[in-house]
């Protein structure tokens, strides 16, 4: 082969140069050795911590996703003629638009920054939301300037509660990558999917056993009680992250983050049927699931006509039982049938026992154990398919660049989804009557088969790796040139993190 023609060849091969000193094949052993090495006993532990500190951080958000639940119940039956419809919406939906707005900002900023502040700065957002909602008063007594405050409370809550979701997520399947890659989607789930869930069996728990103290005479002191409680969880977490959040978590995030010039066109003609299949699935999952969480207490009450707001929280807390083994046989599926089969399984759910509720409402209400059971074994159809599944799928289906900008998008999408769905759930019962909110839930599901089977990656068993070496070979042949990677404040007894540069030669 002449010069020229070896010239012509060597300008159509990327080139991925560590600092200009290695050639592709040297740099592909030397990662090789790094993987393989022995880490220091810091490394080591800091992946274990990573995943631990994801479930704590965790439930405290599913604790404030379930905590309107049954204070929807005490506030109508404190404030009759004041907690209207439309202000029940207002706050529960405050929650929601924060979230949306956390997602989509700290899903950047733990790509541009880093995880480790991306934590941090969600649980503050949590702790300072819970301690305003605790304290919430309106101005000169006034209710309706409570339930403002409430609202303001909460949507701060949300930016970190929604926050929480990239945050958590893509640094839990990094790190489950690392020590468990066989294991990786059932350890993810348990720690993200299984402590959110819990979040409701846990905020009905804590209600119960607060009015049972207090009586049902101190209404005002439960809530307000319930929502203190809401505080100590994420401070149990806070100072665990700032000081055990420890630092290979940081490098492998600075391996392989673009944080200039990022080719966010790119990415999108990359990941765009990705995209359509996660934040479609997401929007459908949470459109059913989050106002048939947050209005259920409503819901029972309606049907037991009691009033009794300790017999609805029993019947909640029967109904949260019910809907949690959904997680675990998820969890259980999502490796020998994997994840998209196991999301179809689970729409599959919403469609089953969406139509058996909605057309036997009026005969099955009248039978409320029944009616309980049937209820429960739909959202634990929600929790074994897509709750399982869109998070894990988000955090696998996307190169470490862009994790947490993805994973925050599709998640951002599905809040968005749970905002549009608590909006329309009063005028849909209220219009087409209450059987309808089930029906609904079963067309959904018919819908997120279709979005699961034609858009979402399978990528079971496959390591992340793969897709962030694929990806960055993606860049190189569409000729982007910029820095993959960032050594700033990388400690010393750590693995190195050399910068990668992509270009075309």
């Amino acid at each position: 082969m002449s010069s020229s023609t070896q010239k012509t060849a060597d300008a159509n091969i990327a080139v991925v140069s560590y600092d200009g000193k290695q050639d592709a094949e040297s740099a592909s052993e030397a990662h090789a050795k790094g993987r393989s090495g022995a880490m220091s006993k810091r490394a080591a532990l800091s992946a274990y911590m990573t995943i631990a500190a994801a479930a704590f951080g965790l439930i405290s958000d599913g604790y404030q996703n379930n905590l309107m639940t049954m204070s929807n119940v005490v506030f109508k039956k404190l404030y009759p003629k004041d907690y209207t419809s439309d202000v029940s919406t207002r706050v529960s939906n405050s929650l929601l638009v924060g979230a949306v707005l956390g997602q989509i900002t700290v899903g950047l900023l733990c790509d541009r920054i880093g995880r480790k502040a991306a934590l941090v700065t969600t649980t503050l957002l949590i702790i300072i939301g819970a301690i305003i909602g605790t304290a919430a008063h309106g101005a000169h007594g006034s209710v309706q300037g409570l339930f403002w405050c409430l609202t303001i409370a909460r949507g701060i809550t949300g930016v970190g509660v929604g926050g929480e979701y990239p945050a958590s997520s893509t640094s839990a399947s990094e790190a489950a990558n690392e020590k468990v890659l066989k294991q990786r989607g059932p350890v993810f789930i348990m720690v993200t999917n299984f402590v959110l869930s819990f979040g409701g069996p846990l905020a009905v728990s804590v209600f119960l056993i607060v009015i049972s103290a207090a009586g049902e005479d101190h209404l005002s002191t439960v809530w307000r009680v319930c929502f203190g409680i809401g505080v100590l969880l994420p401070l149990t977490v806070f100072y665990f992250r700032m000081r055990m959040l420890t630092t290979q978590l940081e490098i492998r995030f600075r391996k392989g983050a673009i944080k200039r010039h990022v080719p966010y066109w790119l990415v999108i003609k990359r990941y765009w049927k990705t995209l359509i299949g996660t934040c479609g699935a997401w929007f459908l999952y949470d459109f059913v699931t989050f106002p048939n969480g947050v209005f259920s207490g409503t819901i029972i009450s309606s049907v037991t006509k009691s009033g009794d707001i300790k017999s609805t929280a029993e019947w909640q807390l029967l109904l949260g039982a019910i809907a949690l083994p959904g997680v675990f046989i998820g969890a259980l599926l999502c490796n020998p049938l994997g994840r998209r089969n196991t999301m179809i399984l689970g729409f599959s759910g919403y469609l089953v026992f969406g139509l058996i509720i909605g057309i036997a409402y009026e005969k099955i209400t009248k039978i409320i154990p029944l009616f309980i059971i049937f209820y429960g074994l739909m959202q634990s159809s929600g929790n074994l398919g897509p709750g399982d599944m869109l998070g894990l799928v988000s955090a696998e289906s996307f190169a470490t660049p862009v994790r947490g900008t993805c994973y925050g998008l599709s998640a951002a999408i599905g809040k968005t989804g749970a905002a549009i769905g608590t909006q329309a759930f009063t005028p849909i019962q209220n219009n087409l009557g209450k059987k309808w909110t089930f029906i609904i839930a079963a067309i959904c599901g018919v819908t997120g088969i279709l979005v699961t089977y034609f858009f979402v990656p399978d990528m079971t068993g496959v390591d992340l790796a793969e897709e962030d070496e694929k990806f960055l070979q993606y860049l190189a042949d569409n000729g982007w040139r910029g820095e993959v990677g960032d050594d700033e404040d990388v400690p010393e007894d750590d693995v190195s993190s050399e910068n990668v540069t992509i270009e075309k030669v």
